[in-house]
């Protein structure tokens, strides 16, 4: 099929967007503290914030 567009427009955006260096951060969590960091934002964050149950999302994945 025909590509959408000639290829000398390829990469126009990414290159007209100005560059900002990453900003350095904390070291990120490893191994059994990162599973409980997981835990506490998927199952007990969620639970305080809304008020609602929150709905099983993986009852009919077939």
């Amino acid at each position: 099929g025909k590509v959408h567009g000639s290829l000398a427009r390829a990469g126009k955006v990414k290159g007209q967007t100005p560059k900002v260096d990453k900003q350095p951060k904390k070291k990120a969590k490893t191994g059994r503290a990162k599973k409980r960091l997981l835990y506490t934002r998927r199952f007990v964050n969620t639970a305080a914030a809304f008020g609602k149950r929150k709905v099983n999302t993986k009852i009919n994945t077939n």
